[in-house]
């Protein structure tokens, strides 16, 4: 059975129509969407949506940019905490599926650089699919994980629905040997 394509849609007249229809684009979207896939929708290049994101970004949109695709933030949870953790990059996978499975939205990444300050990477990871996503990102890109930076420290925003569930994830953390205190 072939998989469907998406129709292209029609192309917007100017930039300000195809920055409005990329917005609708992203409030619609369950998901995050790709460069690629948003180029397609829109009947552009990769590099115009790239442009056009940051066009928003610059006008005051918020738009966040993540290892699966561009989102718009949708509303945060009403808990929310930061946990310092340590680990090596091939127990990553492991602490971001400890986590998600307890119902926690890992929403970042944050590492202090000697030179930078404060370097934050977009994750936005809530599913064991995030989790291997995101992993298979990593394995097929090579890229370095920002914790590498800071010898496996590093924080992360966490959200989710209740406190008890942040609290029930500190507590796994500890457990593994993760959370630093």
């Amino acid at each position: 059975m072939a998989l469907r394509e998406q129709p292209i849609a029609e192309r917007p007249a100017g930039p300000e129509a195809r920055r409005a229809r990329l917005l609708e684009l992203l409030q619609a979207a369950d998901r995050p969407l790709t460069g690629a896939e948003l180029a397609r929708r829109l009947g552009a290049s990769r590099q115009l949506i790239v442009q056009d994101i940051a066009v928003l970004r610059a006008a005051g949109v918020e738009i966040l940019a993540t290892p699966r695709g561009y989102l718009l933030p949708r509303a945060r949870p009403a808990h929310r905490t930061l946990v310092a953790v340590r680990h090596t990059p091939e127990q990553t996978e492991d602490e971001l599926t400890l986590l998600v499975d307890l119902g926690v939205e890992v929403v970042d990444v944050i590492v202090e650089h000697p030179i930078y300050g404060e370097l934050r990477g977009s994750l936005h990871v809530a599913s064991r699919e995030d989790v291997r996503q995101f992993m298979e990102a990593v394995r097929r890109t090579g890229a370095r994980l920002l914790s590498e930076l800071t010898e496996g420290l590093h924080l992360h925003t966490l959200e989710a629905r209740s406190p008890e569930l942040l609290e029930r994830a500190r507590e796994a953390l500890r457990q593994r040997g993760y959370l630093v205190e």
